[in-house]
């Protein structure tokens, strides 16, 4: 239960460090670099995580594939599996480099179309934000990999040591008249520096397997089958997290946009948290599906589901009685108005898919990820067929009310997956029924 316990916490912290510092830093380089400047670090910042992201899409299936292995026993093939998680983390973040270096010229006339000097600024803002994402896709295979040992620990708190270096030194160069393109810069050297921790971590961690990269069969094959859908489903993410503003945007107006981004902001933890430190479920049962009985892994994913429900009702709670007290503070009194009748169905949508958190970890465990990732599909279609029906009648409450159908359709999850453990259940009865006829005619002959 302990060590339970400090992957959770370890888990939250991964996920609120980065987010709480911004809100630190943000202020400091708005006024110094100016709201030029600040806008393509945003842009640059919001490009490394985006591709970041995606590039990072097959690390659940290293998660399940390891920590299945770990839990057989097989140590060579988990070796394979490792270093042909590299080699895809190679391919796949180098693709989305290339892709991100040749586009970064066509998205900085987009951004700073008039002045040539900001251009410039956002152009090599945007290739250094493209060589990160390469960065991102191999750190992502050390983190994963220390998941599936259900060691989160050491791996996080490089990640968090990284990220608020980061912060610290893009406000300390903002401060110092240092531009957006010297950021990014200083950023990246720090970041190479961490995964460079993080890869030394590991191979110490793995008592000195190597981890060059290198394509064996059966592991391209294991990671692959449940890569893609979990890949796919990141690139889901990704779109259907953005979508929404830019139909707003184009719509009814910036006014409209900055009410609804941060009511979508604020109640947003209501699942990241929750995912986050329950995120430990993943490896968990992934390495003792195979070999604990179906009943038991009822039990588990009970008490990890009682978990979920107690931390999304909480934060809720807590959003739903001082939200509005919140956005006051944070943007002013008109904001807060025009939010009022948008944010509890904004909250409730987050807190059903937060309710889907438990439900989608063990699927993914019991190497379902197809089933993960077709319902994140379709409920992201189903949200995005609702806004287009309802933002011209609705306006930002028709958004609302998507996001609202959205979670609802994340609940889904739970019905293949209560299919997956009764079918189990079933099969296990059926073979003690049999054993015990058996026994009994065995019995009988004596």
């Amino acid at each position: 239960m302990r060590v339970h316990l400090a992957n959770a916490s370890y888990g939250v912290l991964d996920y609120a460090a980065y987010p709480f510092g911004m809100l630190l830093v943000a202020p400091v380089v708005l006024h110094h670099l100016g709201i030029a400047q600040f806008g393509i670090w945003t842009v640059a910042t919001a490009a490394v995580n985006a591709g970041g992201i995606i590039a990072s899409g097959f690390g659940d299936a290293n998660i399940q594939r390891v920590a299945s292995l770990r839990g057989r026993g097989d140590r060579p093939a988990m070796g394979d599996a490792i270093r042909c998680m590299i080699g895809i983390s190679l391919i796949l973040g180098g693709a989305l480099a290339l892709a991100g270096w040749l586009l970064a010229a066509s998205v900085a006339r987009l951004v700073e179309p008039s002045d040539l000097i900001q251009q410039r600024s956002c152009l090599v803002s945007l290739r250094i934000a493209s060589g990160l994402m390469l960065v991102r896709a191999l750190e992502t295979v050390c983190v994963s990999t220390q998941r599936a040992f259900e060691s989160y620990g050491a791996a996080v708190r490089i990640s968090i040591g990284v990220r608020l270096l980061t912060l610290g030194a893009a406000a300390a160069l903002a401060c110092t008249g240092r531009g957006t393109a010297s950021i990014m810069g200083v950023s990246a050297a720090l970041i190479v520096l961490g995964t460079g921790a993080q890869f030394i971590r590991l191979h110490q961690w793995l008592g000195g397997v190597s981890l060059w990269p290198a394509f064996n069969r059966d592991a391209t094959r294991a990671l692959f089958a449940f890569g893609i859908f979990s890949w796919l489903q990141a690139i889901a993410g990704v779109v259907f997290g953005q979508i929404d503003r830019l139909l707003l945007g184009v719509s009814l107006g910036a006014v409209a946009v900055a009410s609804y981004a941060l009511c979508v902001q604020l109640a947003q933890p209501v699942f990241g948290l929750t995912a986050s430190g329950l995120h430990f479920l993943f490896p968990y049962l992934s390495g003792r599906a195979s070999a604990i009985s179906r009943a038991n892994l009822w039990r588990t994913v009970l008490k990890a589901f009682v978990c979920n429900l107690v931390l999304v009702a909480a934060a809720s709670a807590l959003l739903l009685g001082f939200g509005d007290r919140i956005l006051h503070a944070w943007a002013g009194e008109a904001i807060a108005q025009a939010a009022a009748p948008i944010f509890p169905l904004i909250v409730l949508g987050s807190s059903l898919l937060g309710l889907s958190v438990t439900g989608s970890y063990a699927l993914l465990a019991l190497g379902s990820a197809r089933s993960v990732a077709l319902l994140s599909l379709a409920g992201g279609a189903v949200m995005l067929v609702t806004m287009v029906w309802l933002l011209p009648h609705s306006g930002v409450r028709g958004l609302a009310i998507a996001r609202l159908c959205y979670g609802s359709f994340a609940l889904l999850t739970y019905a293949p997956l209560i299919r997956r453990l009764s079918s189990g259940r079933r099969i296990a009865a059926k073979r003690a029924s049999i054993a015990a006829i058996l026994d009994f005619e065995e019995a009988s002959q004596l």
